[in-house]
């Protein structure tokens, strides 16, 4: 790609990216007292983030099956009271150990 393409490209999302910031400071200039909208903003970034990992963790692996067994795994540990890398370990020991039972039986 040119320079002459690339440049635009950079800075359209530049700005666009700089106003999705600012111009909610620009706009609210005193503190959030309504209780609906101080809980919709704190769950926004949870709810981010599983949009964004719930289908990765589906179609990371090779089969439906081995995720969703993975995927309970990790929901049994943390359920559990277990720390981020234990579940991590967990679910991928189980992936594994499904994928590999997958792999000789399937």
């Amino acid at each position: 790609m040119s320079w002459s393409i690339f440049l635009p490209y950079l800075a359209v999302m530049a700005i666009s990216t700089y106003l999705i910031r600012a111009v909610p400071f620009v706009l609210i200039n005193k503190k959030l007292e309504n209780k609906f909208v101080k809980s919709f903003l704190y769950y926004v970034p949870y709810t981010v983030l599983s949009a964004m990992t719930f289908p990765a963790i589906l179609y990371g692996t090779n089969h439906i099956l081995t995720a969703a067994a993975g995927f309970i795994t990790a929901i049994i540990i943390a359920y559990r009271g277990k720390g981020l890398l234990i579940v991590a370990v967990g679910a991928s020991a189980a992936v594994f150990v499904t994928e590999l039972l997958y792999l000789f039986l399937g």
